[in-house]
């Protein structure tokens, strides 16, 4: 078993499935009105993040993630359902519990072109919720905490970059800024929404690794929003994967087995879809032609299981009949699938799917 391939029952796993979850999304929905009528970005998701635990939301463009974070962060209030943080629902938090929740969910944005602002310095974006929040109480304090996160983000020395606007700094460099401000309030739980996805692929390693040893060395917690399953591989392999797709959680799990045994057909042409440099590989990855490349519009979501005009296990009146529920199908794993639920699946292990 290599490095990778660590079985996620670890001590450190089974501990945090004992406390209370540090964020639960509990059936939350959110509906957008718009002049083709009402679209259901989010439909009825039930997600939890422990403390120190990583979760990673995958899905394509389109699917919901970034709403379901936005709700996880307090940027949007649900139209149905409760977003609790530590046991708490948010929205009936007062003004100083719901203040407190703020600063303890951070989050990394996608693009670090945009997420800093371009008119203040490295120095002053980390000062400012610094001093805003009370963390410290003199300038000089804050310049000194500022020069430690930068640290902390691999950006050394930290004098080379303090008095730098954004617009000087690389990509990579920038996102790391991010990290660094998102870690000035000593959150419990970071949300990072595609926060690789703009970086070359050498600057995406680097960066995961550093997000990895602050997982580790703090014990933030991680709601890791991706549309890659190579992806949350790397970074979550002791956590858990949620796969989404228009708006609801088709299958859920510790992310080796959603990796190396995906249930549903949707996380299986996921999976089909990482580009694998060896061709025998390859060709034991047991490829299913999806019956159509075109995905639904949310305006007008097919009836049933909204997969089912691409799903190659359709069957006819019960696939577009009945939008299935998701079912637990073995131990620690759910997938919501008609044709699964009814017949199972095989036990599928690594070296069947290339993991």
């Amino acid at each position: 078993m290599s490095a990778l391939e660590k079985s996620p029952e670890t001590p450190e796993s089974t501990e945090s499935t004992a406390r209370t979850p540090l964020m639960t999304l509990g059936g939350v929905s959110q509906v957008f009105s718009t002049k083709a009528g009402p679209i259901r970005a989010v439909d009825d998701v039930d997600l939890s993040v422990n403390p120190g635990e990583v979760l990673c939301l995958v899905g394509e463009s389109g699917s919901g993630k970034t709403t379901a974070a936005r709700m996880a962060a307090g940027l949007a209030r649900p139209s149905s359902g409760e977003v609790a943080f530590d046991g708490k629902d948010i929205w009936s938090m007062n003004r100083q519990d719901f203040s407190a929740f703020r600063r303890s969910v951070q989050y990394v944005h996608q693009d670090p072109y945009a997420s800093l602002n371009p008119t203040r310095t490295i120095q002053q974006t980390l000062i400012a919720p610094l001093l805003k929040h009370g963390v410290v109480k003199t300038k000089k304090a804050a310049a000194e905490r500022a020069a430690e996160l930068l640290t902390k983000v691999d950006l050394t020395p930290p004098e080379n970059y303090l008095p730098k606007f954004p617009h000087q700094l690389s990509g990579g460099q920038r996102q790391r800024v991010a990290v660094a401000r998102a870690l000035t309030l000593d959150p419990k739980l970071i949300i990072a929404d595609e926060s690789t996805s703009m970086l070359d692929v050498s600057i995406r390693i680097s960066v995961l690794a550093m997000l990895g040893r602050l997982r580790d060395d703090l014990g933030v917690g991680f709601l890791f929003i991706t549309h890659d399953l190579a992806i949350a591989k790397y970074f979550g392999w002791n956590g858990k994967t949620a796969v989404m797709y228009l708006g609801r959680i088709v299958e859920f799990g510790p992310t080796p087995k959603i990796i190396n045994a995906p249930t549903h057909p949707y996380t299986r042409a996921l999976i089909d879809a990482i580009p694998e440099p060896d061709p025998d590989l390859t060709k034991t990855k047991g490829r299913e032609s999806l019956r159509s490349l075109e995905i639904p519009s949310l305006a007008n979501l097919p009836s049933g299981c909204s997969f089912h005009p691409r799903c190659p296990l359709f069957e006819d009146g019960l696939c577009d009949a009945t939008v299935p529920a998701l079912t637990t199908i073995r131990s620690g794993q759910s997938a919501a699938c008609h044709v699964v639920a009814r017949d199972g699946v095989s036990e599928a292990g690594p070296d069947d799917l290339g993991a």
